[in-house]
């Protein structure tokens, strides 16, 4: 949980107190503004071992907001019955959010939350697939990391795959950029996902409220707290120059 702590201004953040619950860094917690919400869809998380950032990550901070949630962290799992540490008879009813190369604005749809099948097309019967889902997968990372997640787990194919069109890009901004206007943090993913599935508007609020917050607080330590969260270093450009 959060506590007022002024730590000294050289210090690093691999070696900070961190918060129990969400694992960040204590001055960049939000853990005391929580209240978990009652869920109808599980949810499970998977990060990459190699998914470090601390002080910008949403895996755990995305999880504790729901109380039926999981994180686990590794990199594959015989089973989504091994990953969830519970019996799952049909997978198929469970949804795993994957972009991919795969994009909603490339297909015919209104819909910003679309399950997709193994050639990247709508799949039959969309309302009713996506009804009947009872739990969802998020692969947390970077691109890479989530692509090296679904290439590992080919129990994957077994469930649903599904792909977002977000409205607006992620709320990271120049904070954390993504490699495409579609791709979101887990926790901006999990709160789409979970207030289109279960018709509740109220759980999107809550998590883009938290998310809000947790930026908003990495912002103001930046200002007063440099060393401790530095700013993001600008991308070289390697393009070479021309000639004359």
């Amino acid at each position: 949980m959060s506590e007022s702590v002024k730590p000294a201004v050289n210090a690093d953040i691999e070696v900070m107190p961190e918060c129990p619950a969400c694992r960040k860094p204590i001055p960049l917690c939000i853990c005391d503004s929580i209240a978990p919400i009652e869920n109808r869809i599980s949810v499970l998380i998977l990060q990459h071992p190699q998914e470090q950032d601390r002080a910008l990550g949403t895996a755990r901070l995305a999880a504790l907001h729901f109380k039926d949630a999981l994180v686990k962290v590794g990199l594959s799992w015989p089973s989504l019955s091994r990953a969830l540490g519970r019996t799952v008879e049909d997978p198929q009813r469970w949804g795993v959010l994957y972009l991919g190369s795969a994009k909603v604005a490339d297909l015919d749809t209104e819909d910003d939350v679309v399950a997709i099948d193994r050639k990247g097309q709508i799949e039959v019967g969309q309302r009713a697939v996506l009804q009947g889902l009872e739990g969802i997968i998020l692969l947390d990372g970077t691109w890479s990391q989530a692509k090296a997640l679904w290439w590992r787990n080919p129990w994957m194919l077994k469930c649903q795959r599904i792909i977002l069109g977000p409205a607006r890009p992620s709320r990271y901004g120049v904070l954390r950029k993504e490699p495409r206007r579609d791709g979101l943090s887990t926790i901006e993913a999990a709160a789409m996902l979970l207030s289109r599935l279960e018709k509740r508007p109220d759980i999107a609020e809550t998590l883009l409220g938290s998310f809000e917050r947790m930026l908003a607080k990495y912002r103001e330590v930046q200002r007063t707290l440099p060393d401790l969260v530095p700013r993001p270093k600008p991308k070289r450009d390697y393009r070479r120059k021309k000639r004359g």
